[in-house]
């Protein structure tokens, strides 16, 4: 218990941050650092040391700390400590390692041998805080180097392509104070790097030789770790959370060409399969939650020209499954797109489109929504002003998922099926009411024509019988969302209830469900073949009743 005692009694310096991690080649291979390097095979339960003192070991600087009234000897602020190390990915047992108080030492045999490669332009006593293996060269290395504690803000960033034995300084663009504490390499795109400072983040597209600043949303905060992981970029920050870019893919194809393009469609980041969502608005107080779906990036450079800007989900075959358009017509109840010049992110829910419906509509615990997209192979298509512009992409299943692809397309099956019935139900309805509304018409105008008997009678025989139609596949008395509490629910509910309750998880339908689909299908179907027959009989002998006397009664649209 080193409690009370300065760092100069200290055989191994271990300090708050003291690094730990396994090796790359090895799973069962720990290492962890002090003054000196240390590994373990066995889960911790024995420690090799594999290094010399890799520090300064400058005993002026191994006193207690604190003073001059009170001493604050906890054991975790002693200085001359590795403070930085990590094992190329490339190459089996070569070791880099960065010390609290300024040196940078590399071994290539495991720790047998060890160089003092550390940077000869970097002031002596900077903390590396932070050493990124290149992941495009074998002997390349990044360091970020800090020395706010001795009142200098500059930041310190510098690259090695030869195993340390020369190095550069790369930090034109950082601003002079806000000094850095990290640097990552973008494994997907060469040259790509992403600086954590003191004052939020950077990026270079060109290894480093010029930064510009990517703080975007970011709050000015201390940036003090950056990760990356399928392609997102997470930040630690000091007081503000965690921070996530959700899809760096944008930045991996950007280039000169396509930044001189009028419209552009960068290809999407394979997506998994998965529900939830992001909240629309945002929270004072908590994070959000990821988008949840395929996300689609698209730059216009103008959007004043006054094209309409399609973008349209499609199968692997080209069958167009759901279109958004920034000019929808409202009648056809299109889906909107927002535009704007510059970049815009889209997020498609993976959903196709819902069940057909009708105004004032009231049900219970009953869902119109489509089925999600199966894991495979899509195309996202961009059209606006002539410029059609197609990119595929992927959607992943859910790893955590237990279900077969099978499974998955019995379910999209049958939720496909249940959308297409609720759609013909809810059109019958909507067009019942378009014939009774015409028919009423008809009968309100003639009211007071003699002769018109005829005409008002069978009038009233159709709308007896559609009355019956319209009341057997949807509950009419509902005018509140509470009224089916008190009013039995038809069949449309009934439909739309078991598309609501088969959309849960990932699973086949049961036999159960099966039989019930079948069973309140057979019945719906009962009803729409008795309107079919009313449309093709009785309404064309109504309209030629009418017709007789000059006027047509019923005009119905198309579906």
């Amino acid at each position: 218990n080193p409690m009370g005692h300065g760092a100069e009694g200290m055989k191994y310096r271990f300090q708050w941050n003291f690094p730990i991690f396994f090796s790359p080649h090895q799973a069962n291979k720990l290492y962890t650092a002090s003054n000196h390097l240390h590994v373990s095979y066995d889960k911790g339960q024995s420690w090799e040391v594999i290094s010399p003192d890799l520090t300064r070991n400058d005993t002026t600087k191994l006193g207690p700390s604190g003073g001059p009234i009170t001493k604050d000897n906890t054991g975790v602020e002693y200085y001359c400590t590795i403070f930085a190390a990590t094992e190329s990915p490339h190459e089996k047992d070569l070791i880099w390692t960065g010390s609290d108080d300024g040196l940078l030492h590399l071994t290539r045999d495991g720790g047998a041998t060890w160089l003092n490669v550390t940077p000869p332009q970097m002031p002596e006593w900077t903390m590396i805080n932070s050493i990124e293996v290149d992941p495009f060269v074998k002997g390349g290395a990044y360091i970020a180097g800090t020395r706010y504690k001795l009142g200098d803000y500059q930041p310190y960033l510098y690259k090695t392509k030869d195993y340390g034995k020369t190095w550069t300084t790369i930090t034109a663009g950082i601003e002079k104070e806000h000094f850095t504490r990290v640097l990552r390499a973008d494994p997907k795109r060469k040259g790509l790097l992403y600086a954590g400072t003191e004052s939020g983040i950077y990026l270079s597209f060109d290894d480093g030789m010029s930064w510009k600043s990517f703080q975007l949303n970011l709050p000015v905060v201390p940036i003090t770790d950056l990760a990356i992981k399928e392609d997102n970029l997470i930040a630690a920050t000091q007081g503000r959370s965690f921070w996530l870019i959700d899809d760096l893919t944008p930045l991996h194809q950007l280039n000169d060409q396509v930044a001189k393009k009028p419209v552009h469609l960068f290809q999407p980041l394979p997506s998994y399969r998965m529900r939830g969502s992001a909240a629309k608005e945002e929270s004072r107080t908590e994070g959000q939650n990821h988008p949840g779906g395929v996300m689609v990036h698209f730059y216009l450079k103008d959007t004043l020209a006054g094209d309409t800007v399609l973008l349209d989900f499609l199968e692997s075959d080209g069958d167009l499954i759901k279109r958004y358009t920034s000019k929808p017509d409202k009648a056809k109840n299109e889906n909107k797109l927002e535009v704007k010049p510059g970049m815009s992110r889209f997020v498609w829910d993976m959903k196709y489109d819902k069940a057909k419906d009708f105004e004032g509509m009231i049900l219970w615990w009953a869902a119109l929504n489509g089925p999600r997209a199966l894991p495979g192979k899509y195309t996202v298509r961009l059209s606006t002003g002539g410029t059609v512009l197609d990119q595929e992409f992927e959607i992943l299943k859910d790893p955590r998922s237990s279900a077969s692809n099978e499974d998955l397309k019995a379910q999209f099956d049958f939720l496909l099926a249940v959308r297409d019935k609720l759609s013909k139900t809810n059109l019958t309805v909507k067009k019942i009411r378009e014939a009774r509304a015409q028919i009423n018409t008809v009968k309100e105008r003639y009211k007071a024509t003699d002769g018109m008997e005829d005409v008002s009678t069978m009038a009233d025989e159709i709308l007896g019988k559609i009355k019956i139609i319209e009341e057997a596949l949807y509950q009419t008395k509902n005018q509140s969302n509470q009224d089916p509490l008190n009013f039995p629910i038809r069949l449309n509910n009934k439909l739309g209830h078991l598309n609501s309750l088969e959309v849960m998880g990932d699973f086949r339908p049961t036999k159960q469900a099966e039989a019930f689909r079948k069973e309140v299908t057979a019945e719906i179907d009962k009803y729409l073949s008795q309107f079919q027959a009313i449309l093709e009989n009785e309404i064309p002998e109504f309209n030629q009743l009418v017709r007789d006397r000059s006027l047509d009664a019923v005009l119905l649209g198309d579906d």
